[in-house]
């Protein structure tokens, strides 16, 4: 078994751990559960048509579980699996339209400033998105990203002669910035779980913010901001 089923398994199985204790912490909840469970046992037992007694007990034994929080932490973080990594690992080919095909492309570049006042923009929330393969005049970056890989790339840009601003905020997923070499770079980042790669230096943050410079910051005409905010997933900045 790969390890990521493993990892998922080992997290419904404690996620059902926790079902149980909430279960067996609320002794209506439980006796109700037990009718609706005895009622399922009969029906599908006696020989004769008994679909009112097997719906009756389908019915409480769904009420019951819907009233637990741990039965939605089970739900969420299995779809969140599977979307992200399940049909991946099983080797299931998702069709063409699907979120894990789905790709934003865009090129960064410079060129004459424009008007900009009230210009808005459609953001892909869900999806792997790269940030710099299209033309266009540069101008500060803002992400809203639910779930996916992002690559930002500014290898082959020029920055204005000041300060730039790079901002990401996600849900879930690796995140990577290239940035050419005589750049400046400031990274705030804050996540609850992932690490971090900036200047061949690693940290590791559970539930931490933080703050770094490069050594060429101080002293560079061009300077780069990174803010980034994720639940969990890594960042790497990368020179190129």
């Amino acid at each position: 078994m790969k390890s990521p089923w493993r990892f998922f398994f080992v997290v419904e199985a404690l996620l059902a751990i926790f079902l149980l204790w909430q279960l067996s912490s609320n002794p209506a909840m439980l006796i109700m559960l037990l009718f609706g469970g005895l009622n399922i046992y009969f029906a599908l037992r006696k020989q004769g048509q008994r679909k009112f007694q097997l719906i009756l007990g389908l019915v409480i034994v769904i009420i019951c579980l819907v009233n637990s929080p741990a039965t939605w932490l089970m739900l969420v973080f299995a779809v969140l699996f599977l979307g992200l990594k399940g049909f991946e690992l099983a080797g299931i080919s998702m069709p063409n339209h699907s979120l894990k095909n789905k790709k934003s492309i865009v090129m960064v570049d410079s060129t004459e400033p424009s008007e900009h006042n009230g210009e808005r923009k459609r953001q892909s929330w869900i999806g792997n998105e790269r940030i710099g393969t299209q033309v266009f005049e540069w101008d500060d970056i803002n992400l809203s990203i639910l779930a996916g890989d992002t690559l930002v790339d500014l290898g082959n840009t020029l920055l204005p002669k000041e300060d730039n601003i790079v901002i990401v905020r996600k849900g879930f997923g690796r995140t990577r910035i290239l940035v050419p070499y005589g750049v400046g770079l400031v990274l705030e980042h804050a996540t609850l779980y992932g690490k971090v790669d900036f200047d061949d230096e690693q940290y590791a943050l559970r539930n931490e913010s933080l703050k770094i410079y490069s050594e060429d910051y101080d002293g560079s005409q061009r300077r780069l901001k990174i803010i980034t905010n994720t639940l969990v997933g890594d960042i790497e900045v990368i020179r190129v």
